[in-house]
Formats: structure tokens, C-alpha cells, sequence
């Protein structure tokens, strides 16, 4: 199931494989996102009556494959506009402490910790907001991490998506530009996710995982032969 430095034949080059992972619902039981708009309402920070309303069907469009991505990191930063980032990043700590932490599915800790031993390169690529991303990243042992950016204006997060975002076939576009920065890791590409969304990069993996994948992407699957792994937060 684990690649190996490979050596090329021809010039002697140590090639690396890279092991590339969804975020949401493939490491943890849930949706970062979800999870950091509900922290937003409960603590107060996120008073509108409709925000987790609109932020719910626009996770019903998610799951179809159907997601507006500018609207929804719109909405989903709309409250954070007058808040200092210093301030939010604390936030965030805070949020991935409390709430995303405790979702990590025990199974996915284990093949991080298998990988990091064995030395092999990381990667999360998600598409939710890279603030959010970067700060999970580090909490799975995991060095590499690409989530959605968007702009800051006068020390503030905006809720503008900047640049190319890391959602459906974005990722890889994502994926490829950290390729050119990382030119080392030219070996097979393993992808672990759950998503209909992220066919794109499976098509473009050597080697797919489903992690309890969605019915569309099992369907897929099934023609392709992708194993799928059962993950789940407590085991029998």
C-alpha cells in the first residue's frame, strides 16, 4: 500500500512519492468548515438568523458537485470582515482545539504516523478556507497543506477568493504548482478523499483511496476499482 523512493534508471535520480489527502470527511468525521461556522454562531461572532441555514444548503450543493465556491466563502467569512486576523487565528486554534480535533478519525492518525516514520511527503489539498486548513495540518502531523486563500485588506480576511481555488478541478491546478515548487516529489502520487468533487484529482493520482466516499464517487470508483476504506471515529 506504500510506495517507495524509487530510482530512476536512467540518470539515478531519487524520485519521491507524494501522498495527497482531502481534508474533510476523508481525515476527519465532519466538515472543517461546518464545523467553524457553527463555532462562529455559538460564540457569538456569527448573528445573522439565516447564516447556518444558507451555509447548510450550500453544503447540500457541495455534496451534489453543484457548489457556488465564491458565495460560500463569502458567506462563511462574512462574519470575520472587522475582525484583526491576529485575533481570528486565535479563533481558529481555538475551534480546531475544541472542535475539529476530537474528529480526527483514529484510522487516518495511523497511516499519518506510519508515513511521517517512513519519512514520505504529505500533502492536504481542501477545498475549504486555507486559514482554516493550515491550522488543521499541523494538529495531523502533516507538513504540506493547500486550502482556499482569499484576500486581506487593512489586516482583515476578506471573503474574496484569491488566486485559483482549490476546489474540483482547481486542484490540479493547486496540486501542479506545488509540484513546481517541489520538484523532488516526482514519484507516484497516492490520493486518499471522499468527495465526488475531487474526481479531477483522482483521475490525475496513480493510486486513489476512497475514505467512506459519497455514492457518486463510489460509483466511479467501482468502474476503477478504487479501494474504499472504512474510517470511522470509534472501532468495533
Amino acid at each position: 500500500m506504500l510506495e517507495r523512493l524509487c530510482i530512476n534508471q536512467m540518470d539515478g535520480h531519487m524520485s519521491q512519492p507524494l501522498f495527497v489527502f482531502d481534508l474533510d470527511n476523508t481525515l476527519i468525521h465532519g466538515d472543517s468548515s461546518t464545523l467553524w461556522s457553527r463555532y462562529l454562531v455559538r460564540e457569538g461572532f456569527a448573528s445573522h438568523p439565516d447564516y447556518l441555514l444558507q451555509e447548510e444548503r450550500m453544503m447540500l450543493d457541495y455534496a451534489r458537485g453543484e457548489m457556488d465556491l465564491h458565495a460560500y466563502v463569502a458567506l462563511t467569512l462574512s462574519p470575520l470582515t472587522d475582525i484583526p486576523i491576529a485575533l481570528v487565528d486565535r479563533m481558529v486554534a481555538l475551534c480546531v482545539e475544541k472542535e475539529i480535533a476530537p474528529r480526527i478519525y483514529p484510522q487516518a492518525l495511523a497511516l499519518i504516523n506510519r508515513l511521517r516514520a517512513q519519512q514520505q511527503p504529505m500533502l492536504i489539498i481542501s477545498a475549504s478556507v486555507g486559514l482554516l486548513v493550515k491550522a488543521i495540518a499541523p494538529v495531523l502531523g502533516i507538513e504540506h497543506a493547500i486550502g482556499v486563500e482569499v484576500k486581506t485588506d487593512n489586516g482583515r480576511y476578506t471573503g474574496v477568493i484569491d488566486g485559483t481555488p482549490s476546489y474540483q478541478q482547481g486542484k490540479i491546478t493547486c496540486l501542479e504548482n506545488f509540484l513546481a515548487r517541489h520538484p523532488q516529489y516526482d514519484g507516484p502520487l497516492t490520493f486518499y478523499t471522499d468527495s465526488i468533487n475531487d474526481l479531477p484529482l483522482c483521475e490525475r493520482a496513480d493510486h486513489v483511496y476512497l475514505v467512506n466516499p459519497c455514492q457518486k464517487l463510489a460509483a466511479h470508483g467501482a468502474l476503477r476499482h478504487w479501494p474504499v476504506l472504512d474510517w470511522q471515529l470509534t472501532q468495533a
